[in-house]
């Protein structure tokens, strides 16, 4: 919770101009941000959303007893979620360091059943986490959690910003990309 309410005065000092937050001028909310007392409004909620969040996370944790059938099926999910997000993220990193392949789109491994291997890990893990929480039936109201994290990185953030950076920076290739490969579900690749 603590890093979460520290996120919007890092926010505000990255619009600021300070030279500590130039790294943060490429998060998602730049865009909208012209100034700093204008970014309060995409800053300012962070720390409920991180509440929100992490709300399977804090009912879990105070269960007891061996862990029920929800918990070993949640267990699952957040470990398949995990795998994807770490492969998915470990096939971009060397295929972004080979020098032969700058301005192409990755299409191998993972990559090539979903455009988004590492977002839909990411959506796995919160599910996961949830179905866990629901060993006990109040773990039920935290659903919140997982939909919100979805929606954030399927329409918001993940998905729908870099769908539109590689459209514009990537043209045909990714346009042809686009045919062939699902959106977020890995599946097998569409025959043209």
């Amino acid at each position: 919770m603590v890093p979460g309410t520290l996120v919007p005065w890092w926010a505000i000092e990255a619009m600021s101009g300070s030279p500590n937050g130039s790294a943060a001028t490429s998060l998602p909310w730049t865009a909208c941000c012209n100034s700093s007392s204008h970014c309060w409004a995409y800053a300012l909620p962070v720390p409920g959303v991180v509440w929100v969040v992490s709300l399977p996370v804090q009912v879990a944790m105070y269960a007891t007893g061996p862990l029920g059938p929800a918990a070993a099926v949640g267990s699952a999910v957040w470990l398949v979620g995990m795998a994807f997000e770490a492969t998915g993220d470990w096939q971009l990193t060397r295929f972004r360091a080979d020098p032969a392949n700058r301005g192409r789109v990755m299409k191998r491994g993972l990559w090539r059943y979903t455009r988004h291997p590492n977002y839909f890990g990411d959506v796995c893990v919160w599910w996961g986490l949830f179905l866990i929480a629901c060993d006990h039936w109040i773990g039920l109201f935290t659903v919140v959690s997982p939909l919100l994290m979805t929606h954030l990185l399927v329409n918001v953030t993940g998905k729908a910003l870099l769908e539109r950076q590689m459209s514009r920076t990537r043209g045909q290739a990714y346009a042809d990309y686009v045919a062939r490969t699902s959106g977020f579900f890995p599946l097998p690749p569409r025959r043209r």
